[in-house]
């Protein structure tokens, strides 16, 4: 039996899943409960891939069978929420109409922030002319008004030159899609939708490396893996030009393209599988390290810490509304982490 509760503590929404009568840890030799499974965001991945491999070489690790994949964050949560897979990371929070399939289908879920990405917009090296963009410009290259109409540089800028805009982005089941449509749109679904679309980032990485007049929006480390092939352009809120970085995100100052990543943890699965609960123990020991090493930008050490509190509590829910949600800093996160912490402390769960 599950309920949706929403809880309120100052001006704050915590959305909260509350459950009762989980089952006690299995006792079973079930070959099953040494699977774990991992899919969603194609931006987290390669810091779950990094440290699915480093596990395995643990004692514990050895027994465990983890196949970590990536088709989305919309369509690794529409995997996670039937119970098909026990973690799903996301470059998003989920939405409300995930958190209400999730219910539907039985599947409690702690959410845990894991690393913060700096959406990058990437042009060719060979790109002279564009040396940063605004908020604005993004927002007229990208709205669905600029489709088959906004399709020349010079279109943007008069200056610029008279040749063809090549976009290239994720597609639809991206949570670095909805993310930039949230942040730069102000609508997930207001994007036109003439442009090469990928939910492999390498994919959108090769097509703006082969072409000067390309132009995407892509993951920080996927640019960062990738510099010979790519050029970061600065972005301009209005408080003037930022190039993505790990100082720039850690100051607060790229914006509105900073963004937190998560892992979600179907909780039920945790109690019931003790090598899940280990890889998610571990996962976030191991965080700090492994996120800078990827390319992110890693949480403050009180950040890893309340998350391991969070998982080890089985403290279910999400501390954010169920959009995606611009400008938020690692500030912002952690202070949510405790007010959520503190919500549940007040309101335990049954």
């Amino acid at each position: 039996m599950m309920q949706f509760q929403q809880l309120r503590r100052g001006v704050l929404p915590l959305l909260a899943i509350i459950f009762v009568g989980c089952t006690m840890e299995a006792a079973s030799n079930d070959p099953m409960l040494k699977v774990i499974r991992v899919d969603g965001s194609s931006t987290v991945y390669p810091i779950s891939r990094a440290i699915a491999e480093e596990f395995k070489t643990t004692p514990n690790g050895q027994e465990a069978d983890i196949a970590v994949a990536f088709s989305g964050t919309s369509a690794g949560f529409r995997a996670f929420c039937s119970g098909k897979t026990d973690i799903s990371d996301a470059s998003r929070p989920i939405l409300i109409t995930e958190m209400n399939e999730c219910i539907a289908n039985g599947v409690p879920f702690i959410e845990l922030p894991i690393a913060f990405d700096a959406l990058t917009i990437a042009v060719h090296p060979q790109n002279t002319w564009l040396k940063e963009i605004s908020v604005a410009e993004l927002k007229k290259l990208w709205e669905k008004a600029a489709e088959q109409k906004l399709t020349r540089w010079n279109q943007l800028r008069p200056d610029f030159p008279n040749a063809p805009i090549v976009l290239w982005g994720p597609g639809q089941d991206s949570g670095t899609f909805d993310y930039f449509n949230e942040a730069i749109l102000g609508n997930q679904r207001g994007s036109r939708t003439d442009y090469k679309a990928s939910e492999d980032d390498n994919e959108i990485v090769v097509g703006i490396a082969g072409d000067v007049n390309a132009l995407g929006y892509l993951p920080y480390a996927y640019y960062m893996a990738n510099q010979n092939r790519l050029r970061a352009v600065p972005v301009n809120d209005g408080r003037g030009a930022i190039p993505p970085s790990v100082e720039t995100v850690q100051n607060s100052t790229y914006q509105p393209l900073s963004r937190p990543l998560f892992l979600y943890v179907n909780a039920k699965y945790a109690q019931d599988k003790p090598l899940l609960r280990q890889f998610v123990e571990y996962y976030i020991q191991q965080a700090p390290t492994v996120v800078p090493k990827v390319g992110y930008v890693p949480l403050t050490p009180e950040g890893y810490r309340l998350a391991g509190i969070q998982f080890i509590r089985l403290e279910v829910g999400t501390a954010f509304k169920g959009v995606p949600e611009p400008d938020v800093t690692i500030e912002e996160v952690l202070r949510r982490q405790v007010i959520f912490q503190e919500a549940h402390a007040n309101n335990p769960t049954p």
